[in-house]
């Protein structure tokens, strides 16, 4: 399913719409709510304080800023688990990693570890979904909407696709939920491949 979600219809989503959306659809969740991120680089918002820091090659500062969300990382992760629930993420890895994917998982590490578990698999493990291109960026909130995040030329955030049809939304969990069993914990992936590297250059 994940692999059709580009030709099924949806409504189209502007940066700010997707954004409301998504807060009205994480204050009513009813299950587990899933991201899928495949993409091996993307350009953040300009306002991006570890953005900033990172593309003008403060390593160091790019950390504190990662290290300064924790508070609010750990107040996301109480909300979900108030509402019976829980915000997986699934990260698709490529060897050897990107810039920005070392300087992401820098950020993974820390949401991981603030309660909001992630697990990383390689891309040969979603080979056999990938046919003619790479899975789309995939946010599902529960059994209510799931949303193709759509990125402009530079790989930047432009807003989403909303697809509420509940029996596309269970079928993508379910493979969701089958590929986060085949994947690892990111603190084992984290530790392998990523501490050892020396700040890479953006």
């Amino acid at each position: 399913m994940l692999e059709r979600i580009r030709d099924l219809p949806g409504t189209s989503l502007d940066r700010k719409a997707y954004h409301a959306q998504m807060r009205t659809e994480t204050e009513h969740i009813s299950g587990i709510a899933w991201k899928l991120e495949r993409s091996q680089f993307f350009t953040e918002a300009a306002d991006d304080p570890a953005w900033q820091a990172f593309s003008s090659g403060d390593w160091d500062k790019s950390l504190a800023v990662f290290e300064s969300e924790r508070a609010d990382l750990r107040a996301e992760a109480a909300k979900y688990e108030r509402q019976a629930s829980q915000f997986r993420r699934l990260r698709i890895v490529e060897h050897p990693a990107s810039a920005y994917l070392q300087w992401e998982m820098q950020s993974l590490r820390i949401i991981d570890e603030s309660g909001m578990p992630i697990r990383v698999l390689p891309s040969g493990k979603v080979r056999d979904l990938e046919h003619d291109q790479p899975l789309p960026e995939v946010v599902i909130v529960g059994g209510q909407a799931l949303f193709e995040i759509r990125y402009d030329e530079q790989w930047t955030a432009c807003g989403a696709r909303c697809i509420e049809d509940r029996d596309v939304i269970r079928q993508a969990a379910m493979e969701m939920t089958r590929l986060w069993a085949d994947a690892e914990p990111l603190a084992v992936y984290f530790d392998r491949e990523i501490a050892p590297l020396p700040p890479p250059v953006a």
